[in-house]
């Protein structure tokens, strides 16, 4: 087995995503159908990572994305500022009618009984166009970045983003960062561009460049082709079958020194079942179970991620590193939209056991 190289070296980054900025529009509780109002959110499931690390957890992170030149992108840009997350932007100037465009999320919060309803407008996606060469890979690792970070939803955007990832982790690579990538995977994305068969050739040929993968039992199966036992009729709190599945991994991908995921019971919209599993250096790690009442669970698994990548880029052992993401993850679904807005000592204190009392 082997542990993770991480750099002790000063560097100008401690992680760096690669992604795509999308604007969500949340109304609340309150079907789009019947929606008056809404906050806007800006988020991406590679770009949560980053803000939340920089945001919540004081660390030096980036993006590297497409931004468009128009009020939506001078919109997001602002927000990326607030976060404190450092831009490597690729620009592409709108027509003014039909884009390149920052794609919109479209997704309310559902209630009780009623669950989410989460829908897309990715048409002539900027992030979509991105493609190898349009970063200076060299500039950037040449500052030095501790970690660099991608995922299953970016890579499934057009048949040039696949490859962008790789270009970034072979870079990351030969410049001694860790590499980590969340398979998210999803069917609709991929289908889009090939199917089933391309997702899983696009994410194995990316998977031989990671060190830490994240993902669930059914991203396992679908992404990389993974067998393992039917996950629509299982406790979703059981890792044992997870774990099978993680020895499976390594056996096809030795590259791979972590696996990760969250383990979530949904019994209603608003209150979840929520837990976490870590495999490291051949070892087991799981967190205990909390039960969640949920104001808004989109970016729950990002929060997660987030929480254990600080504890093992700041020498925590596993143990500890797998609590400080399930204790984030857990508090994000506090809040409303996708990034932090928690604070480091609420995260230490929850991650310890601690409560819901009155702190006066």
């Amino acid at each position: 087995m082997a542990q993770l190289a991480l750099r002790n070296d000063a560097c100008e980054l401690d992680l760096l995503s690669l992604g795509a900025l999308v604007h969500r529009l949340d109304p609340g509780i309150i079907p789009f159908r019947k929606a008056r109002t809404f906050d806007i959110h800006v988020s991406g499931g590679e770009y949560n990572v980053a803000a939340n690390l920089a945001d919540c957890f004081g660390l030096k992170t980036g993006i590297a994305t497409a931004m468009v030149n128009n009020g939506i992108g001078e919109l997001v840009q602002g927000r990326v500022r607030e976060m404190g997350v450092k831009p490597f932007y690729k620009h592409f100037e709108h027509d003014g009618v039909r884009g390149p465009n920052i794609a919109t999320v479209y997704s309310d919060r559902g209630q009780g009984v009623r669950p989410p309803v989460v829908f897309y407008n990715r048409a002539n996606e900027a992030g979509a166009m991105l493609k190898p060469g349009d970063f200076d890979w060299k500039s950037i690792f040449g500052s030095g970045v501790r970690w660099f970070h991608s995922g299953g939803i970016f890579a499934a955007l057009s048949n040039t983003t696949s490859e962008l990832i790789i270009e970034g982790m072979q870079a990351a690579k030969a410049s001694g960062a860790v590499t980590s990538f969340d398979l998210n995977y999803r069917a609709k994305l991929w289908a889009t561009i090939g199917g089933a068969a391309k997702g899983q050739e696009m994410i194995r040929k990316i998977a031989q460049h990671v060190d830490f993968l994240v993902g669930n039992e059914e991203d396992l199966q679908k992404g990389l082709g993974i067998e393992g036992q039917d996950v629509e009729h299982k406790s979703e709190l059981d890792p044992d079958a997870f774990f099978k599945m993680i020895e499976r991994t390594i056996d096809k991908f030795p590259n791979v020194k972590m696996v990760a995921t969250t383990l979530r019971e949904v019994k209603s919209t608003n209150r979840h079942e929520w837990a976490a599993v870590l495999w490291y250096d051949g070892k087991r790690y799981v967190s205990p179970t909390m039960q969640l009442d949920v104001i808004d669970r989109i970016g729950g698994g990002d929060g997660f991620a987030s929480g254990l990548i600080y504890g093992m880029l700041t020498g925590k052992d596993p143990e500890q590193a797998l609590r400080l993401g399930w204790a984030h993850g857990a508090l994000i679904t506090t809040f409303p939209g996708d990034t932090t807005m928690a604070k480091l000592p609420e995260v230490e204190t929850l991650a310890k056991g601690g409560s819901a009392r009155v702190q006066r």
